[in-house]
């Protein structure tokens, strides 16, 4: 245990943290493009029906996020434990659901769609544009939720240079694809969504082969075989469906409070709808930006947990929380300083960008609010605590819904403040649990 605590240090963090940032930047950096792509159109319809096809399907899946999530903390603590055997196996766990899973999506995509598409309030023009986007995307499910799979485990691996290959190979490709669909051949919002297709399904084809390769070489060792028997066993699948209950509910419950937003969006207006979009892919730059360090959390709490070492938890977040406030507060400057002349990069149409400089300090004031709560997530799924997480997660968004009622007097600036004090409740509400979390350590 000693020697696990003594390992970890700044040089350690920013081995996982540093390649993950550099990861996520370009998923949002894909968002960025595919904006700017459909934003030269010059009608905020297209950018309209980009965003709302896209949140069709960041919900869906991401309340298979547990795939990612879960795949990681429990990678991490297979590998503070050194039971390899349990290492292997919890990627074989994970591919599965995910193949399942997609394959259910596909099945009920009618359904899906409808019930979709009802929830989200826009133009008869934007749904139209969202719903051919929402057909073509819609087959890359098993490969985008088998991506999800092979990036948490490769995190819980320490192989954190592996998912930033898989992560920039995929958005990269996504990038030329829409250069080419739409610029090129003039597809319009479908060639947005047929872009992300063919990458989803390249992604995840090349992530299988990187993972088999590693199983192979793996097989030397005692235990490295990748044995469906442990795969299937009883007791290790049953925590695995657990700890992913767990966490698929505190998705949805998160999710429903971004699709809630970007519904009171759309009913505002095309204009209202794309100036938040544009905005909203700021805070995804944040997020993802923070989400390294919390990438980071995740991996150390869940080897300290494995380990059952104390000392080497409260390193890995103290540390992890010290880099992740720094960059939290670069990112707000960085916003405060060119926002607008990213907004103005974003979209060619006058009224967009003017409601966008209206609400753009709400996207400043984002990263420094809501740096807790990403970090408190990476904790928790590093620790596998899904209980605790979901218990949080659906009183914030309860929290949410209240005060977005509570502030509809203030319009559009109601919503973001509501938006921003959710961010403050899951930091709070999963806070409380962190002493607990330590004591059981401890015992």
């Amino acid at each position: 245990m000693r020697q696990e605590t003594a390992s970890l240090n700044h040089r350690a963090i920013f081995a996982i943290a540093g390649p993950i940032v550099l990861s996520n930047v370009t998923t949002p950096l894909l968002g960025i493009v595919d904006t700017a792509v459909i934003g030269q159109l010059g009608d905020p319809k297209y950018i309209g029906g980009v965003a709302l096809g896209a949140l069709i399907f960041t919900s869906v899946y991401w309340t298979f996020g547990f795939l990612r999530m879960g795949t990681t903390g429990l990678t991490a603590q297979a590998r503070g434990a050194a039971d390899e055997p349990e290492l292997r196996a919890a990627l074989g766990r994970a591919l599965l659901i995910a193949l399942l899973g997609g394959g259910l999506l596909i099945a009920l995509q009618w359904p899906l769609r409808f019930i979709s598409f009802a929830l989200l309030d826009g133009t008869a023009e934007v749904e139209a544009l969202a719903r051919s986007y929402f057909d073509i995307r819609i087959w890359s499910a098993p490969a985008a939720l088998a991506n999800y799979a092979l990036l948490g485990w490769f995190i819980g691996l320490e192989r954190a240079r592996t998912a930033l290959l898989l992560q920039v190979f995929l958005n990269g490709l996504n990038i030329a694809l829409d250069f080419w669909f739409v610029a090129g051949l003039g597809w319009g919002v479908a060639g947005i969504a047929a872009g992300t297709l063919l990458a989803e399904l390249s992604a995840a084809l090349l992530g299988v082969i990187v993972a088999l390769r590693y199983l192979r070489k793996s097989r030397k060792s005692e235990g490295g075989q990748w044995d469906w028997r442990r795969i299937m066993a009883r007791a290790p699948l049953l925590r695995t469906i657990a700890i992913n209950r767990d966490i698929f509910i505190r998705t949805v419950a998160l999710l429903a409070a971004f699709a809630w937003f970007t519904a009171q969006s759309a009913k505002a207006g095309n204009v209202v709808l794309a100036a938040n979009a544009i905005l909203l892919q700021f805070v995804s730059v944040s997020a993802y930006f923070l989400d390294g360090f919390a990438f980071a959390a995740e991996v150390f709490v869940g080897k300290a947990i494995g380990a059952r070492d104390p000392r080497a938890l409260l390193a890995a977040v103290r540390l992890s929380g010290i880099w992740a406030a720094a960059m939290a507060i670069l990112i707000s400057l960085a916003y405060l300083l060119s926002g607008a002349v990213i907004i103005d990069l974003l979209t060619i149409d006058p009224d967009v960008r003017g409601m966008g400089r209206e609400f753009l300090g709400w996207a400043v004031a984002m990263p420094i609010v809501s740096v807790w709560c990403f970090l408190l997530d990476g904790i928790f799924i590093g620790a596998t605590r899904g209980p605790e997480m979901r218990n949080a997660s659906l009183a914030s968004t309860g929290i949410f819904l209240l005060l977005w009622w509570a502030l509809l007097p203030l319009g559009i600036d109601g919503l973001w403040l509501a938006f921003l004090l959710f961010n403050v409740a899951r930091a709070v509400t999963l806070g409380a649990y962190f002493p607990r979390l330590v004591r059981g350590l401890q015992v």
